[in-house]
């Protein structure tokens, strides 16, 4: 694809916004670099009440997007968080207002790998600097500075999400009244880092990848970005759903044919996840939000001591795991929770029941839509918000 159509594709606001930030006053990077001016994109749901308390940002995880509960332009499939937001779901539309921001560092509209350089007018491939989870919920902290929103009455989010909301509460606890880290970790395993670098190698061994210069080049890695898609996507699931859904059932055919085409139902899915992935979304972006997701580890931040880094919170906390989540599993949930009631702050947990494996977060889970609205309703009331509609 020809640099000009592929920057196209990667600017794809849809019906959501998308702001200038750090004109005056830039980001100051965890690698020590000032980015300024950038841009984030962001969608909003629902009505801001006139005392700006309904505000609910929602963070995504890593191949996910600003398109939360909207047809997602460039794909034109339903937002990925449909099931629990929308009017009258769990996260109402008609009670709260709803925030969601393209990571920077992304390609859905906010700045990163794919976005032209000012100093080259190219893209900036690998010239863009490093960024941590915790550059991502500074640059969010000031897109809300920026829609007047002081606090927020929740923020929620699963996978990388979730470490996003762990930073929130970290970061500015003052701002948040209600946090819901769902299937994630205070920090990331040698295990997931191993997993992101298998993905990353295969992006580098592509050789239209041209050393993350590949816009200029006018190619795309794409077969490299596919495999690092299809070796994470087996992580996001469980064995049971695997077998569940593909068993050995074989792939429009009644017998093998003894050759190396998809024989199995399950190879001509990992390679359709493969391939649409890699129509919307950048290899070098698949790089940095990878790495920053490595290179998260909230007890750092303290002394190695998660506990310090929320001592006197008055955040609430709801933590969410899933008994066949073997990527993010619910042993680091619960040391996310022992290290939130060392620094006695007030936190709920619960393990929900499911044999779907990570992305459980994503799909219909009634015991996890009861909780999540339970918790909720619950943080409404104290915050007295439980008969507002907007």
């Amino acid at each position: 694809m020809a640099e000009a159509s592929r920057a196209a594709a990667y600017d794809p606001i849809g019906p959501g916004h998308r702001v200038v930030l750090g004109e005056t006053l830039p980001l100051r990077l965890d690698c020590g670099i000032e980015l300024g001016p950038f841009n984030v994109a962001y969608t909003t749901y629902g009505r801001l009440n006139a005392d700006k308390s309904n505000a609910i940002l929602i963070c995504h995880a890593l191949t996910g997007d600003q398109h939360v509960a909207n047809t997602h332009p460039v794909t034109g499939k339903p937002g990925w968080w449909l099931t629990l937001v929308g009017p009258g779901k769990v996260i109402d539309t008609d009670r709260f207002f709803v925030v969601c921001a393209n990571v920077i560092g992304g390609c859905m509209g906010s700045s990163g790998p794919p976005d032209l350089d000012p100093a080259t007018a190219k893209p900036w491939g690998l010239r863009f600097p490093l960024i941590t989870i915790r550059d991502m919920v500074n640059a969010q902290a000031m897109l809300l500075d920026h829609l007047g929103i002081r606090d927020l009455f929740c923020v929620i989010g699963g996978s990388m999400g979730g470490m996003q909301v762990l930073q929130w509460a970290a970061s500015y606890p003052e701002r948040c009244f209600a946090a819901i880290p769902i299937a994630c970790a205070a920090r990331h395993s040698a295990q997931n880092i191993a997993f992101h670098e298998v993905g990353r190698q295969a992006i580098y061994a592509d050789p239209d990848w041209h050393g993350g210069d590949y816009l200029n080049h006018g190619t795309i890695p794409r077969n490299g970005l596919a495999v690092a898609r299809m070796a994470a996507h087996i992580t996001y699931l469980s064995e049971a759903a695997l077998h569940r859904k593909f068993g050995r059932n074989l792939q429009n055919r009644e017998r093998l044919t003894y050759g190396f085409e998809a024989e199995f139902q399950v190879e001509s899915y990992l390679r359709h996840q493969g391939s649409s992935f890699v129509e919307r979304f950048d290899a070098n972006s698949y790089l940095y939000i990878t790495r920053a997701m490595d290179y998260f580890d909230l007890a750092a931040q303290a002394g190695d001591n998660l506990a310090a880094v929320y001592q006197g919170s008055k955040t609430r906390f709801c933590v969410v795991s899933f008994t066949s989540d073997w990527l993010f599993p619910t042993s680091e949930n619960k040391a996310i929770v022992r290290a939130l009631n060392a620094a006695a702050a007030n936190v709920s947990f619960v393990e929900i029941e499911t044999d779907k494996g990570h992305d459980a977060f994503l799909l219909d889970e009634p015991e996890m839509f009861r909780t999540l609205k339970g918790f909720l309703d619950g943080c409404a009331e104290v915050r007295g918000l439980n008969g507002y509609r907007a």
